[in-house]
């Protein structure tokens, strides 16, 4: 079942155009990967899809609801999370606070954080802390977590609004190959569990392959490819534009 569906997207800077016409779909319980050469349109797409950019052409539907004019404040509303390139916690707080302000969000309590306590929905905040294995950190300072350890407590501030579709940008940016492999499966784990979908963008091949269930492809702000991660591994524009002539997806991958 499609959960969201962007319809001849289109998003100029002066004489620029960033998106030309996108056109792709997003089901429920996916992992749909977001990918394309530098300068491909990746990021302003994204940043439509939140509500940051407006598009200028197209629709953008969530379970049917038309996201173009809203803003990020009202996406979020709907359902949609986004986790970011470089992670920004409050490093003054610990990891269990860090969820628990998320909480108080989505229970649109948050001006009443400090005069409630820092118990607030405690035994849920280290739920979720637990579903991404930092329920040992709970209550150590952000600014003293290793840099992997921040990335997956932001996935579980994430989590805390329950998002029915949750956008990752380049989630395993800084990371080392055994993190970037542990957060993807965890977050894969999480598609199910939370009954989540996942819209990411990832330059690293191995993660893409590994864990996407189909990939849509964007050179130059238009899409030229979509399919299965076997589907593009063969496909010669996709070879062509994102890795060059002459290379293949297998030969990336070593």
């Amino acid at each position: 079942m499609k959960l969201l569906s962007v319809r001849n997207v289109g998003k100029s800077f002066g004489g620029v155009r960033a998106n030309d016409s996108v056109s792709f779909d997003l089901n429920e319980g996916e992992l749909l990967a977001l990918i394309g050469p530098n300068g491909a349109g990746k990021s302003t797409l994204f940043n439509m899809i939140n509500g940051q950019l407006r598009a200028d052409t197209g629709s953008i539907l969530f379970r049917g609801q038309e996201l173009v004019g809203l803003r990020p404040r009202e996406i979020w509303a709907l359902g949609v999370g986004r986790t970011f390139q470089v992670a920004h916690p409050f490093n003054s707080m610990t990891a269990v606070q860090n969820v628990q302000v998320a909480l108080m969000s989505r229970d649109r309590n948050i001006f009443n954080f400090w005069r409630r306590g820092t118990g607030y929905c405690r035994d849920e905040a280290m739920a979720l802390l637990g579903s991404v294995s930092l329920e040992d950190q709970c209550d150590k300072p952000c600014s003293h977590m290793a840099y992997g350890d921040v990335k997956r407590l932001e996935l579980a501030v994430a989590l805390a609004h329950k998002p029915r579709l949750l956008l990752m940008d380049e989630p395993t940016a800084g990371m080392a190959p055994q993190e970037r492999n542990e957060l993807m499966a965890r977050t894969k784990q999480l598609v199910n569990e939370y009954k989540v979908s996942v819209l990411f963008t990832e330059h690293s091949m191995d993660v893409i392959f590994a864990y996407s269930d189909r990939m849509v492809v964007l050179a130059r702000g238009r899409l030229i490819a979509a399919g299965t991660p076997a589907e593009m591994r063969g496909d010669s524009r996709v070879q062509e534009v994102y890795l060059g002539a002459g290379n293949t997806f297998a030969e990336s991958l070593g």
